[in-house]
């Protein structure tokens, strides 16, 4: 049998489609696993790249950031960690913010820094807060970018979620994982034709969140 051959008897097989371990529960842990972790990497990168790229500081030091962050082996580390703390959450979200953290803190530094001086130079001479300025002048302008780190860190996330499997999680790495341990490549296939297929769909609500948060000038300029 051939990969198209294993998708069709995985995809074709009613039993993937109901139960603990059918689809849509898998797809729904995947899918809240990628929220979760993107929400805390977003939560960490965008502040600190908004200020640091308004002040136009600490350029250097995010790049040491950004490099050892994506050095680090993200399995090795979830074997540490839980090793260390145990089963849990905790030994699964770390990895992967630790691997979301470095696209989205270095975009949006470099997207704060390219935008137009300008504008900013111009709400600074009306007394414009400086808050104000980064929220309501470098921010929409610098959005595009922002978004092209965000969508890089999810993508990231849901090709790496599968990890969660190695430590009795679910997600649609328990295809992957399971399937291999029992040498059924019907559901390693299918795993991995979900995961890529989520991957794809996470692209194209990102673009039309570009579409629908983005004004039609920035983006023509963009």
């Amino acid at each position: 049998m051939n990969i198209l051959d294993f998708a069709s008897a995985f995809f074709s097989d009613g039993a993937h489609w109901h139960g603990y371990d059918g689809i849509p529960t898998r797809l729904a842990e995947h899918v809240q696993y990628t929220l979760q972790a993107l929400a805390l990497a977003a939560a960490i990168g965008l502040p600190v790249g908004l200020v640091t790229g308004h002040y136009g500081r600490g350029g250097n030091v995010l790049a040491l950031i950004a490099t050892a962050g994506r050095a680090l082996p993200t399995f090795g580390l979830l074997v540490l960690l839980t090793m260390t703390l145990g089963f849990g959450m905790l030994p699964v979200m770390v990895p992967l913010v630790v691997l979301a953290v470095p696209p989205i803190l270095v975009t949006t530094y470099e997207a704060v820094r390219s935008v137009d001086p300008s504008p900013v130079d111009a709400a600074r001479g009306m007394g414009m807060r400086e808050r104000d300025i980064m929220l309501r002048v470098e921010l929409p302008e610098a959005l595009p970018l922002v978004l092209g780190g965000l969508r890089t860190a999810a993508v990231q996330i849901v090709s790496t979620a599968t990890i969660a499997a190695y430590v009795s999680f679910g997600g649609l790495g328990r295809y992957i994982i399971d399937g291999l341990y029992q040498r059924d490549y019907e559901k390693v296939v299918g795993g991995a034709t979900l995961v890529a297929a989520l991957a794809l769909a996470t692209l194209a609500l990102f673009w039309a969140a570009g579409r629908l948060a983005v004004s039609p000038g920035v983006r023509r300029s963009a």
